[in-house]
């Protein structure tokens, strides 16, 4: 349809910027992500905190704007980090896949190239990742997992802050918009 004809239309949908990457951007950023949660954790301890593989996930999935893409990049990025962790396969990757899901369908209603915004996804979705691999842990392994919340709150504001910064940067790899 022409801009004309979507203007007759009452309630049709507008067309959302997807942004684009190079296939280069695509694998070696989750690839950072995950070699940088796996090894620096062993050698700054400090910097554990830091859930780089979800905030990957969550600014691929808010950019891409589509719900099944956003899943299957959580999917992509949560098996990758599970294949390097002590975590059984497929806890990350479930819970990724949800991440990814839910971040790119927020994507579709609100305008995320907001900071504020983005801030705020980043902690919503950093204690919804935290959330559901609790859930996963005692309802798939039948393992009791401590959920210390004051301290996954802190985590949360903190990825949040890490989140803004990184965002931008990333924003500065997108090829084009349509």
């Amino acid at each position: 349809m022409s801009s004309y004809d979507e203007s007759l239309i009452p309630n049709a949908p507008r067309r959302q910027k997807v942004s684009r990457f190079r296939i280069a951007a695509w694998v070696l950023i989750p690839l950072a992500a995950i070699l940088f949660q796996v090894y620096v954790r062993r050698f700054a301890e400090f910097l554990g905190y830091l859930e780089l593989p979800l905030l990957v996930t969550v600014y691929f999935s808010l950019m891409r704007r589509q719900p099944v893409g956003g899943a299957l990049i959580g999917a992509l990025i949560g098996l990758a980090q599970d294949s390097l962790s002590q975590h059984p396969l497929g806890m990350f990757g479930i819970v990724k896949t949800l991440v990814g899901y839910f971040a790119a369908s927020i994507s579709m209603r609100f305008d995320v190239d907001n900071h504020a915004l983005r801030f705020i996804l980043s902690f919503f979705f950093f204690l919804f990742h935290q959330f559901f691999f609790w859930v996963l842990t005692q309802a798939l392994l039948g393992q009791s997992l401590d959920v210390p919340i004051p301290q996954s709150i802190i985590f949360a504001f903190l990825n949040a802050v890490v989140a803004v910064p990184l965002f931008i940067i990333l924003d500065r790899l997108k090829t084009e918009e349509r």
